[in-house]
């Protein structure tokens, strides 16, 4: 039967920006296996799906795939779904909350049109060894490098981080889900960030609300504030708007529909 589907661009005001994500709205679940076809097919970073929780208004459960795994946590596929729900599907309330494998995920929607993720903190720890892979993969020598889920690395500017060409066969090496790179920002940005996965088949990940995750607990501790404003430079790039609120992480940001349309499954 025909199933509909939406790509949205998310942590961005504009298309061809942010980061492109499939959402898939379920009356029920399908097989777990047939999840991870269409998100193959999909061949973008994430594909979400969402079921609605019978008799409690605004709640889903909620999964994220790559085109190669399912993972335990995604902030802009999150962001997208909560925007389809908003725009497309009617939703009425002002906080929606997703049940997912990294517990419940709150998303409210604010006057001036932007989504606030409300995801747990995973304050990373530092390392002392370079796992095996990292410099031959980023081809540069971090200043720090620290771990959380994912394995960071620090530097001293955003020239920096601009500037590396990574080996992605080396860092699939690297025993973490991604490696994520980050350094002080300049102007009106606190600090940015870039995301590569090859582990989990996405190279580059081009907006990435999990890492902000870990991304924010070391940048508000390093400077001393819990409001932060965070890009991502990748090619597409991505702005998010943050607060570190005790063991929780706010992520605001925009999204637009790219996509309206059916699958035939």
């Amino acid at each position: 039967m025909p199933q509909p589907i939406y790509q949205v661009d998310a942590f961005t005001d504009k298309v061809f920006a942010g980061n492109p994500a499939a959402i898939c709205p379920l009356p029920a679940w399908l097989p777990a296996e047939t999840m991870q076809a269409i998100a193959a097919e999909n061949n973008l970073a994430e594909t979400a799906f969402f079921v609605a929780r019978e008799g409690a208004a605004g709640e889903y459960d909620l999964r994220w795939f790559t085109p190669a795994v399912e993972v335990e946590l995604c902030g802009h596929a999150t962001l997208a779904s909560a925007h389809v729900l908003f725009n497309h599907l009617g939703a009425t309330v002002d906080t929606l909350t997703f049940h997912s494998r990294s517990g419940p995920l709150h998303v409210s929607r604010q006057p001036d049109g932007r989504l606030t993720l409300d995801f747990p903190a995973r304050p990373p720890q530092p390392l002392t060894q370079h796992p095996d892979g990292l410099i031959d993969g980023l081809r540069q020598v971090p200043l720090q490098i620290l771990a959380g889920p994912d394995l960071v690395a620090l530097y001293g500017s955003e020239a920096e981080i601009r500037a590396i060409h990574p080996d992605m066969t080396h860092l699939a090496k690297v025993e973490y889900r991604a490696v994520i790179v980050t350094a002080p920002g300049s102007g009106d940005v606190d600090f940015v960030s870039r995301f590569f996965g090859p582990r989990v088949g996405v190279p580059e990940d081009p907006v990435t609300g999990s890492a902000h995750t870990t991304l924010v607990p070391y940048w508000a501790e390093k400077l001393g504030k819990t409001t932060l404003r965070a890009r991502q430079v990748s090619a597409r790039g991505g702005d998010l708007w943050c607060e570190l609120r005790g063991d929780r992480v706010l992520m605001s940001g925009y999204a637009v529909t790219y996509l309206k349309g059916e699958i035939d499954i």
